[in-house]
């Protein structure tokens, strides 16, 4: 069923986002009352148990189902895990594809969005200049600004960097990277200025 197959966010007892996982992880924690739905329809957030969540709503709501021989419940969007008040500690690695989502797939020169294979890593300063290979030192660019800017600093080659560039700080809440359908009822669990970091169930 592709129901089951939907992502839910995960909140810790603290309510904050330490996850994203399938809809049926989240129907199994459910029903053995490790987590609660968090309904985030009305104004004011509240949970539900297993029982209260099949009970909750009428035939006619127009939510994502999951049906089986003897229920048709809603697939949950978030959940609160009941035990569990720890956040993530995992440092970001420092790789290709980090560094993209660090800078948004945006190349720092020119501002323009691109997809993977038409970027690149630039030294900001020159490696034959002892510029290391570091968060701090390398930035997102598309192939003819690295190109235009060779082995120059960005003020010889007279081009501005958009952000300068820095190792990302441990990630104390999960953003949900541009690959990820994120629900509209998640925005108020993320923090929009944390590091992006890819989601995975």
């Amino acid at each position: 069923m592709q129901g089951l197959n939907s992502n839910v966010l995960v909140l810790n007892r603290l309510w904050q986002a330490v996850n994203l996982c399938s809809a049926r992880r989240a129907f199994v924690l459910l029903y053995q009352g490790h987590a609660q739905v968090v309904s985030t329809g009305a104004a004011q957030f509240h949970t539900l148990n297993f029982d209260q969540w099949v009970e909750s709503a009428d035939e006619a709501d127009a939510e994502e189902r999951v049906r089986t021989v003897s229920l048709n419940i809603r697939v949950p969007k978030v959940i609160l895990l009941m035990f569990f008040d720890r956040l993530p500690s995992k440092e970001v690695k420092f790789t290709r594809h980090n560094v993209f989502e660090r800078d948004e797939h945006t190349c720092q020169y020119c501002a323009q969005r691109f997809d993977s294979s038409r970027l690149n890593l630039d030294h900001v300063i020159p490696r034959e200049r002892g510029g290391p290979t570091s968060w701090d030192n390398i930035a997102t660019s598309c192939f003819p600004c690295n190109s235009r800017k060779g082995n120059r600093t960005p003020a010889e080659a007279h081009m501005r960097i958009l952000r300068k560039p820095k190792k990302p700080a441990w990630r104390p809440f999960l953003h949900v990277n541009h690959r990820t359908k994120a629900d509209e009822s998640w925005r108020h669990f993320l923090d929009p200025n944390s590091w992006k970091v890819e989601l995975s169930d």
